[in-house]
């Protein structure tokens, strides 16, 4: 009795996959998000790299003309340089830190998409009577799982996006 009711407890639990990286090249969202973020990427690696860039040329001018300068303006224009490369430092922080506004930027655009994405999952998940969906994008454990048991289209289609 208890085999059986082990085996009948197993074989009622139903499982899916989902491929997350198809569901979200799906959502035209969430490709005009990656687009904003490359965009704002560039633009603020191109500001970081420019103070980087002044650093160096100070550096370089300051070599050249070591020679000339008395030690109270040697000292003068290594604490200028020192600042310019702190400054750069900063900055590349400041945007790309792991609390910096690229991370906060792709949250506030991302998040609302990533719910969406849950959303339909759970609804299709309830609907269907699922104990589990698991994304086969993210899980290297998947040798092989029947295309049957993906259940992708069905996510794209509760999120509107038919398939």
């Amino acid at each position: 009795m208890v085999i059986a009711a082990i085996a009948f407890g197993a074989r009622a639990q139903k499982f899916a996959l989902i491929d997350m990286e198809y569901i979200l090249k799906n959502v035209p969202s969430y490709e005009m998000a990656n687009e904003q973020l490359k965009q704002i990427s560039l633009r603020w690696q191109k500001e970081v790299e420019t103070k980087a860039n002044e650093a160096q040329t100070m550096y370089k001018s300051f070599q050249a003309d070591m020679v000339f300068l008395t030690d109270e303006q040697k000292t003068k224009r290594e604490q200028e340089i020192v600042a310019k490369e702190k400054e750069a430092t900063e900055l590349r922080y400041k945007y790309f830190g792991p609390e910096g506004e690229l991370y906060q930027k792709r949250q506030t655009l991302m998040e609302p998409i990533q719910n969406e994405v849950y959303t339909a999952v759970k609804k299709v998940s309830e609907e269907r009577g699922y104990q589990c969906i698991f994304d086969r994008a993210s899980s290297q454990n998947i040798i092989f799982a029947s295309p049957r048991i993906d259940v992708s289209n069905e996510v794209l289609a509760k999120m509107g996006y038919a398939k």
